[in-house]
């Protein structure tokens, strides 16, 4: 399935296919920079500003589902180190935006490690100069090439295989073609952890727009793009031979809410889960 409301792709900002990795002008707007503006960020210029408020007059929900995004990550995160897990892999990272992931993991557990992962260069050049505190690490790598990045010397360093390790991949696989082999890459990335270890995904679809049926072309930043917004049943299959926790396969804002304000379902285009290996 292929459905989107226009200006989801903004949504996916991480593992974007670059036209140019040399170039870090802020003139013109970058994916990573425009959904930092849009979680709260501030690592973003006025280019990134325009495209933002073009993308949120045409489909508002864009904010709602990146935000509810976030405070996802965070959620499961917490949940994870309290459980006892302390390695983290989090790959299509973004731009640092407070609280990172490591603070999350290390509040509850300072031994937890974390290992960032983004293909994005101006996100690798941000990371490696902000996260590289005791415990974290930024790598330049694609999700699309697991073994390339599971090879990577620094994530080596940082995390064991033997151990139980969180994979987080949050707004990620939208963007990976069927032809790609998400699920594949998925299975890949399980197959190297170690019993015990989670799986971390949320995925946009179009199960809650008005027009799922339809097919949109997405331009993210003069590149076509097609988004895969999967519906629920193709979503799950990321999940095969892995244990659900509760609540399952659900709409971000209804798993395990936590105290606060959280964004209206009904403006929230993305499902979100956490599994456990066997």
């Amino acid at each position: 399935m292929k459905s989107s409301g226009p200006g989801i792709g903004l949504l996916r900002t991480r593992a974007w296919r670059p036209a140019d990795h040399g170039r870090l002008a802020v003139s013109q707007a970058n994916p990573a920079r425009v959904y930092n503006f849009l979680v709260g960020g501030k690592d973003n210029y006025l280019a990134d500003y325009e495209q933002a408020q073009r993308f949120l007059g045409v489909a508002p929900e864009v904010r709602d589902t990146a935000l509810s995004n976030r405070r996802f990550l965070h959620r499961a995160v917490r949940h994870l180190a309290a459980s006892g897990i302390s390695q983290f892999l989090d790959i299509g990272a973004g731009l640092p935006a407070n609280p990172n992931v490591h603070e999350i993991a290390q509040a509850v557990n300072p031994r937890a490690r974390v290992v960032y992962a983004d293909n994005d260069p101006i996100v690798a050049s941000h990371g490696q100069a902000r996260l590289s505190v005791s415990g974290t690490t930024m790598v330049r790598a694609d999700v699309r090439s697991p073994d390339d990045l599971l090879g990577h010397e620094e994530l080596r360093r940082l995390l064991d295989p033997a151990q139980p390790v969180a994979i987080l991949l949050t707004l990620v696989l939208d963007y990976i073609e069927d032809l790609e082999d998400p699920v594949g890459i998925v299975r890949r990335l399980m197959d190297w952890a170690a019993p015990g270890s989670c799986l971390v995904l949320s995925h946009a679809t179009g199960d809650f727009t008005i027009d799922t049926d339809r097919e949109w072309e997405v331009i993210s930043f003069g590149d076509p793009v097609s988004l895969v917004a999967r519906d629920r049943a193709g979503i799950m299959e990321f999940f095969t031979g892995l244990d659900l926790l509760a609540p399952g396969l659900v709409q971000l804002p209804s798993w395990r809410p936590g105290i606060g304000a959280e964004s209206d379902p009904s403006r929230v285009w993305a499902y979100g889960g956490v599994a456990r290996k066997p």
